[in-house]
């Protein structure tokens, strides 16, 4: 059992609520950790709009474990590049939390999944351009194989403010009508592309295909 003093624990709730209220405004595109470093092999504390499958109770990362050796480990990292486990893109930053003695007791982090924003950039570009013959282009020229699925996931995914990950049964039957109708089943391996970009089994593809 971690010993805290009174004053850790309760910085330790409270952040909690900063990070709930964080992941509500920020949802659905960043994931907020709170990470209780006073606790290495459990450190997830709390977790909100889960982009990167992991869990409370997971242990610290590199950068939580850099932080509880180093007192003096910069407190804000900002901005810098990240990768979620699956391969997407990630925008990251990272807060150190100290108590009055100055020693890292948690770590408040957000991590933006920067696909979901390319696939917005991508929309808007469409939806802003006047030339007829710009618009027709590339609507007919997609990118090619396992790149255009996952683009169309995450547009699909965009319309309703959500994520890939976090559409329900009834979005992914939606989506899979969607890829039929656009041609994009009949690629090679496509079922395993759009189970790894779901987080889902490929048995459960198929059956959201049926």
């Amino acid at each position: 059992m971690t010993t805290r003093t009174p004053d850790q624990q309760h910085l330790l709730e409270q952040l909690q609520h900063v990070a709930e209220g964080l992941g509500r405004t920020l949802a659905p595109f960043t994931e907020v950790v709170l990470h209780d470093l006073l606790d290495p092999e459990h450190a997830v504390l709390a977790i909100h709009n889960n982009l990167s499958g992991r869990a409370v109770g997971d242990p610290a990362t590199e950068l939580g474990l850099a932080r509880i050796a180093d007192p003096a480990f910069p407190q804000v990292l900002a901005n810098y590049r990240n990768n979620f486990p699956d391969g997407r893109p990630a925008k990251s930053t990272s807060i150190g939390i100290k108590d009055r003695n100055q020693q890292y007791i948690a770590a408040l982090c957000m991590n933006v999944d920067l696909n979901l924003f390319r696939s917005l950039q991508a929309m808007l570009a469409q939806f802003g351009n006047v030339d007829p013959a710009a618009a027709v282009t590339e609507s007919l020229a997609p990118a090619a194989g396992a790149d255009a699925i996952r683009a169309h996931i995450e547009q699909f995914a965009a319309r309703r403010s959500a994520t890939p990950r976090a559409l329900k049964a009834d979005e992914r039957r939606a989506l899979m009508r969607e890829l039929s109708e656009a041609g994009l089943l009949d690629m090679r391996r496509s079922m395993e592309t759009i189970a790894a970009h779901l987080g889902v089994s490929r048995a459960t593809v198929y059956n959201d295909a049926k």
